[in-house]
C-alpha cells in the first residue's frame, strides 16, 4: 500500500464541483480532482428516497491530507452530510505517485 489516496464526494451542481475542485488544489489538499458526470445517485435521506443528478469528484491526495478533507468539507461543501469516502491506492507508477505527494506537500 502506498501513501496515496483517492477520496470520493458528490455535489449536485457542476459549478459547485468546479469551485470545490479548484479550492482543494489551491489549498494543496489535492494534487488533482477529476469531475465525473453528470451521474445519477439514488439514496435514502431523512426517510425519503431521492433520485438526483450529481457530479462525482475523485480527489487524488495522500493519507495525511485525506484525513483533513472531512473537516474542510464542513467549510466548503454545500451538503449537510457530504460523502467523504477514502480509498487506499495499493500501487501505481512511481513517478506519478511522487508527483502526487509533491503537489500536496508543496515540494
Amino acid at each position: 500500500m502506498t501513501n496515496a489516496r483517492i477520496v470520493l464526494t458528490t455535489v449536485g451542481v457542476k459549478e459547485v464541483a468546479d469551485k470545490l475542485a479548484q479550492q482543494l488544489v489551491e489549498r494543496r489538499l489535492a494534487a488533482c480532482v477529476n469531475i465525473v458526470g453528470p451521474i445519477r445517485s439514488v439514496y435514502r435521506w431523512k426517510q425519503k428516497i431521492h433520485n438526483e443528478q450529481e457530479y462525482l469528484l475523485m480527489i487524488k491526495t495522500t493519507a495525511e491530507h485525506a484525513a483533513r478533507l472531512e473537516t474542510v468539507f464542513k467549510e466548503l461543501h454545500p451538503y449537510e452530510l457530504p460523502e467523504c469516502v477514502e480509498i487506499g491506492i495499493s500501487g501505481g507508477g512511481e513517478e506519478y505517485l511522487a508527483w502526487l505527494a509533491g503537489e500536496v506537500s508543496g515540494e
